[in-house]
């Protein structure tokens, strides 16, 4: 595919098998085009890199952390558990959160939480509102210490970003699919891996190896569970479309 942006016409071109089409660049078609490119080279490029949340590398999105809040602050759920923390950025961002609303706690679960990023974590200020679970999250014995950390009338908001292969998130959405209640959602992170099959940090495999697919796989299983992202809770746009590292991300319990 071929995209001619013209700022002195005001137009945008797209060519694709031989075909080419033309809208007006100030338009929503032509924002949602320039969008998707603009998140693919994002990725590629490590933008979500550059980001902290109140002294922690967060590695997110911004418009999914806003989309996320959006969501936390309508269930506000007793127990936000997520999968994968890396440098711990998201927790913070989670607990601070759940400060904010007066209600909820944060449960972290990765494979390794190296020693620098538990220390830095430990000793935020916010940590109160953290545990930290050290293991695999698909172990039967991390499962079991994760679901004995939550009540069984808590409301669990469960989100997923540690191994991204259709395996591993298949495997956690089967562990931790039973803590949601109905309302709340689990959230497979980084679907837009099964687009980013052809950028240079991309992989082949990725065109069918990936969350995306996780997460199709998975509700087809599930009747009470389907994917059903959210609405804009505030739009005075033309615009539909999320601009989004989570593509399909959002399956909700019936």
């Amino acid at each position: 595919m071929k995209i001619i942006i013209d700022t002195d016409v005001q137009s945008v071109d797209v060519e694709q098998r031989n075909e080419r089409k033309t809208m007006p660049l100030w338009s929503k078609e032509s924002f949602e085009l320039i969008s998707e490119l603009w998140v693919k080279i994002g990725w590629n490029e490590k933008y979500s890199y550059t980001f902290t949340w109140m002294g922690r590398p967060i590695i997110q999105l911004p418009l999914d952390m806003c989309r996320i809040q959006e969501v936390m602050y309508a269930i506000k759920p007793d127990v936000i558990l997520e999968t994968g923390i890396a440098r711990g950025g998201s927790l913070i961002y989670y607990a601070s959160l759940c400060k904010a609303m007066g209600k909820g706690r944060v449960i972290g679960v990765d494979i390794e939480i190296r020693r620098h990023n538990r220390a830095a974590i430990e000793s935020h200020e916010l940590f109160p509102y953290i545990t930290l679970i050290e293991g695999d999250s698909t172990n039967i014995d991390i499962v079991q210490a994760v679901k004995r950390r939550i009540g069984p009338e808590e409301v669990t908001l469960v989100i997923l970003d540690s191994n991204h292969t259709k395996n591993h998130v298949l495997q956690e959405l089967e562990a931790y699919h039973e803590l949601v209640k109905p309302g709340s959602f689990v959230v497979v992170t980084d679907g837009i891996m099964e687009d980013l099959y052809e950028v240079p940090r991309g992989k082949a495999k990725w065109k069918f190896d990936n969350p995306y697919q996780a997460a199709q796989e998975f509700v087809e299983k599930h009747s009470d569970f389907e994917i059903e992202t959210p609405a804009w809770l505030f739009n005075e746009s033309e615009l539909t479309k999320d601009i989004t590292y989570w593509p399909g991300a959002w399956i909700r319990k019936s």
